[in-house]
């Protein structure tokens, strides 16, 4: 036992428990001197750090199983990762974790039907962690379709232009019906580009929204017998004082993990890796950090240096279906020529049955020809490539060649084959 720790107080339940350091109250795992942290059925444990940069491994535990960090979520916006089944998730892609998104299952199919399965894992039949976005993009993207005001936001339905409003108790109710392991405060995504008074009034309107949705959070339990958690997102666009207000607040409210936001919405790459450094000085770094919506390999790469741990992207999906492929060697167009007779395998690599099995050429042909496996093989090779690629940055780091390796990685990533 720690010196000067009572047994009553190790007893505390850490999510009802603060200590006085000095004068300043922090979060119990400051006075252990840890960097684990733990709240509810949770629990964060960086495993090894690169001495070249700010990347890490760890592992983060959740209900419904441990997640290795650094980590590429594939996106699967409405309980499905598009052209792929669940078994191809899990055994040839090897996803730890997936991503759902609250706006489009509450349009469809409706929470009703999710409920009544006792959430979404068991209508997916995916058994594994689940994040879910609150749906703060998807209404982003509704630009002409919604109006934003202090309660919430007022939108009309994509699918048939009916009317709704989300408001940040709302979210977190409808999250936690979906049931996800991981879930995300609602915010406001500012476009890019856009000045500096509107960015700052809707960073103050997404600070406000989620002193609301933690409040309402903390009300209630998960709805099916397991934890959740709740993660809540800095916003500020490019703005720097404006990035650094907004992780000061959002590290205040000590949640147990912090998302980055509004870095992938046109603004330059340059300007996404400074802003992506100056949020992840403020971010505890006991805490895992998750760069929402990024992005190409290199992105990934790049911002792992900088101390991000969790991922996602509809890229390595939504750009195989169109033909772009990626490789340990770089990017190939499938539909050029050059690969109309390229019968070698897609990446050998990478291990997997289908990047291994199917040449460059048969792909090409599929996708030439729009034939639905041409998505579904460009889809599974493109996200076990992903998946692949954290893999390797994790144990580069363990090794402590992240840094050099990074370097090497990320010139042969971007090159166009």
């Amino acid at each position: 036992m720690k010196a000067g720790i009572s047994k009553k107080l190790l007893e505390t339940p850490l999510d009802k428990y603060k200590l006085i350091n000095g004068n300043k109250l922090c979060p119990i795992s400051h006075i252990f001197g840890s960097i684990n942290w733990i709240k509810g059925l949770i629990k964060f444990k960086i495993k090894s750090q690169d001495i070249g940069s700010k990347a890490r491994t760890g592992e983060l535990s959740t209900a419904h199983g441990p997640v290795k960090t650094p980590i590429f979520m594939p996106v699967g916006t409405a309980g499905s990762v598009k052209a792929v089944h669940q078994r191809e998730l899990e055994n040839d892609i090897k996803a730890q974790i997936i991503l759902g998104n609250t706006y489009h299952l509450y349009l469809r199919p409706g929470l009703s039907l999710i409920e009544k399965a006792r959430g979404i894992h068991n209508f997916t039949g995916w058994k594994k962690p689940i994040l879910t976005d609150s749906g703060g993009y998807q209404v982003y993207s509704l630009a002409a379709q919604r109006k934003i005001h202090d309660h919430g936001v007022t939108f009309r339905s994509h699918l048939d232009g009916s009317l709704h409003t989300f408001t940040p108790e709302d979210v977190i109710d409808f999250q936690k019906v979906i049931g996800a392991d991981i879930i995300m405060a609602f915010d406001e995504c500012t476009p890019h580009p856009c000045d500096y008074s509107y960015a700052k009034d809707s960073m103050k309107l997404t600070h406000k929204w989620l002193k609301r949705c933690v409040d309402h959070f903390d009300q209630s339990d998960g709805r099916y017998g397991y934890q959740q958690v709740l993660f809540p997102i800095v916003q500020g666009s490019t703005y720097k004082d404006l990035r650094v207000q907004s992780s000061e607040i959002i590290a205040s409210f000590e949640m147990e993990g912090n998302a980055i936001g509004g870095l992938s919405v046109g603004e330059s790459t340059e300007m996404m890796y400074e802003m992506t450094e100056l949020v992840c000085q403020i971010l505890p770094a006991e805490k895992p950090r998750y760069l929402m919506g990024v992005g190409t390999p290199a992105n990934i790469l790049e911002c792992i240096a900088l101390g991000i741990d969790m991922f996602d992207c509809v890229m390595p999906t939504r750009n195989g279906r169109n033909g772009m492929i990626f490789t340990s060697e770089g990017i190939i167009n499938i539909k050029n020529e050059k690969w109309r007779e390229d019968l070698s395998a897609l990446d050998e690599s990478l291990g997997d049955y289908t990047s291994t099995f199917y040449s460059k050429a048969y792909l090409r042909h599929l996708i030439m020809s729009k034939e639905i496996l041409g998505a579904q093989i460009a889809s599974i090779h493109n996200l076990r490539f992903y998946l692949w690629l954290t893999e390797q940055a994790g144990e580069q780091i363990e090794n402590g060649t992240f840094a050099k390796w990074k370097n090497t990685m990320v010139s042969k990533l971007s090159q166009k084959l």
